[in-house]
């Protein structure tokens, strides 16, 4: 009999038959939410329920493995991780939570150009910047626009993805100079920081950030297999077994696939989706799609189930590229719609009628809005199949569209972590947005109580892939200025589905993962303490012990250290 495991067999190595008892054991299986003890047998669960039922399951010379009192969770999935770039944050040069002011970013750079950290040929490439930067560009083009960074080009990356700013030097390198600006739209110039005259001050957001990074050399080979390596140990430190990655380029296919050919793509199931222009013809996009499916078949662990897509940008200020259905108050300017409705909804059409999953950045309530219209029109003309297409972020909807979700079986893929009283949610978008679409920010508990599926989503390395912290941001909404709408506070076995089975759903995999089941994947994660029960402030101190992929063990917590007595 050993006791706790899987310290008792080697990582990796895979035991014939084990039941695990003596934990609180989470099924994720609404019908039967919990049981008593678990069996597998190799790669598979072969029954859940009380230890009577599960011996008999799997039968003789099963090893019993005490878990002492701990608690055992179906495998964590993450329903929109960016695994591959988030690599990029452990080995490149990401300022995490290190940097909230000017001087702290002058030092972190400083350390940085040392360490020769988050290079990118001769460009140097810092990431995760807090979005409050973007105000003080006078300040950033004081620090590196002038003296030892005069020569050298620097990208600045806001943590939101959808943000940046270039110094001088990398701006003129991208062409971004005031001769460029002025030839622009009033709606285009929307996407570069100027003063009064047009002169560029280095921000830039979604197609500016895109004309930034288009100097900026691609990571190489090696580099993508470090970072590749480093996110799956990550995610599976934080009980994560399965991801989507809703923004898979070919790189990224391609370095999943070299992981997978060395066998160190140790995961249970990436559903990985490319990104698809919806201004373009909708054929030619469906059939890049398709060629792609058909080119990485057969790859273990990896799927193309769907696509991605940009319904519209980000709110806060100074970006405020979100779609919203009431005006900016600072600029009367009422977001960007990335697509043509009509077209959207031939494409969202033709996808759900070809089996391809739609997975959907829609954050401004417009943009909630176009995008449930569409997935409507496929449903009218199609009937249900059933596809899980997906909304993803939702920052804010309008009340009306929140039954819509259940009508349409329209999943939500939901941040939680964000959902808090933060200089994020307030000061850079309350004093810009309409009371009428502010109130309705991050509607999580209106989208549960109207029957919405809600699956959970970090979208690292925005933010962190910690399950544990999110749902206590879910529960609590708390912020360092105070609670972001106690209405919407999550209930927390919602969170526990929502980060198992509907995650799963949304990847289209219920079959395989996604909760405790004969049958299903053994993958499975051990933690420290009843995350069912304990109080909500312990519960952002969960200790993932280990996990488990397909009855392997890929992760275990270091040993406690034992001190000499003597």
């Amino acid at each position: 009999m050993l006791g706790l495991a899987p310290w008792g067999w080697a990582q990796g190595q895979d035991a014939k038959a084990r039941v695990f008892y003596n934990a609180k054991i989470f099924t994720a299986e609404p019908q039967h939410p919990y049981a008593e003890a678990v069996g597998l047998r190799g790669d598979k669960i072969v029954a859940a329920g009380t230890r009577a039922e599960v011996s008999q399951a799997v039968g003789k010379n099963a090893e019993f493995v005490d878990l002492q009192g701990k608690t055992l969770l179906p495998g964590l999935i993450d329903s929109h991780v960016h695994a591959l770039h988030g690599g990029f944050s452990l080995t490149g040069a990401d300022v995490g939570d290190r940097v909230s002011t000017i001087d702290e970013l002058v030092a972190f750079v400083a350390e940085a150009v040392k360490g020769r950290k988050g290079m990118r040929d001769n460009i140097l490439c810092i990431t995760g910047i807090p979005l409050a930067v973007w105000s003080k560009t006078d300040e950033l083009n004081a620090k590196f626009s002038a003296g030892t960074y005069a020569d050298k080009p620097l990208l600045l990356r806001g943590m939101d993805g959808h943000t940046g700013w270039g110094n001088r030097n990398l701006l003129q390198k991208a062409g971004i100079t005031k001769e460029f600006v002025s030839k622009l739209s009033e709606k285009e110039r929307a996407y570069y920081g100027q003063g009064s005259d047009l002169q560029p001050n280095g921000f830039a957001v979604d197609v500016g950030l895109d004309k930034l990074m288009s100097v900026v050399p691609e990571p190489t080979t090696e580099q993508w297999l470090e970072g590749g390596r480093a996110a799956i140990q990550y995610l599976h430190s934080m009980g994560i077994t399965a991801w989507l990655d809703p923004l898979a380029d070919a790189a990224v296919l391609s370095t999943y696939r070299s992981l997978a050919e060395r066998g160190e793509l140790t995961v249970s199931a990436v559903a990985a989706f490319p990104q698809v222009n919806p201004r373009n013809d909708p054929s030619q996009e469906l059939a890049t799609i398709q060629k792609l499916r058909k080119e990485f078949q057969g790859v273990p662990h990896l799927t193309i189930p769907g696509f991605k897509i940009f319904a519209d940008g980000v709110v806060e200020y100074p970006s405020q590229t979100a779609a919203l259905t009431r005006p900016y108050k600072n600029t009367g300017r009422s977001g960007d719609l990335l697509f043509d409705s009509a077209r959207f909804s031939e494409l969202v059409t033709a996808a759900d009628k070809q089996g391809l999953i739609v997975h959907v950045h829609a954050l401004g309530d417009r943009a909630v809005k176009e995008t449930l219209n569409a997935i409507e029109a496929a449903r009218k003309a199609n009937g249900n199949t059933g596809l899980p297409h997906t909304l993803t972020h939702v920052q804010f909807a309008d009340p009306e569209d929140i039954p819509r979700f259940c009508q349409l079986g329209a999943i939500a893929a939901l941040q939680l972590f964000w959902a808090e009283a933060s200089q994020d949610t307030i000061e850079l978008v309350k004093p810009y947005l309409d009371p009428a679409i502010y109130e309705w920010q991050y509607p999580a508990r209106s989208l549960l109580d109207a029957g919405a599926t809600i699956s959970g989503a970090s979208d690292w390395s925005v933010s962190s892939p910690n399950v544990f912290w999110a749902i206590y941001q879910a529960e609590t909404r708390k912020g360092p200025e105070g609670v972001l709408d106690p209405n919407q506070r999550m209930p927390r076995d919602a969170m526990l589905y929502a980060y198992t089975r509907n995650s799963a759903r949304a990847m289209n995999q219920l079959e395989k993962i996604g909760s405790i089941a004969p049958g299903k994947q053994a993958d499975l994660v051990l933690v420290d303490r009843d995350v069912m029960t304990v109080p909500v402030e312990e519960l952002r101190d969960t200790k993932v012990l280990w996990t488990m992929v397909g009855g392997k063990t890929v992760w275990s917590a270091p040993l406690p250290e034992i001190k000499n007595p003597h």
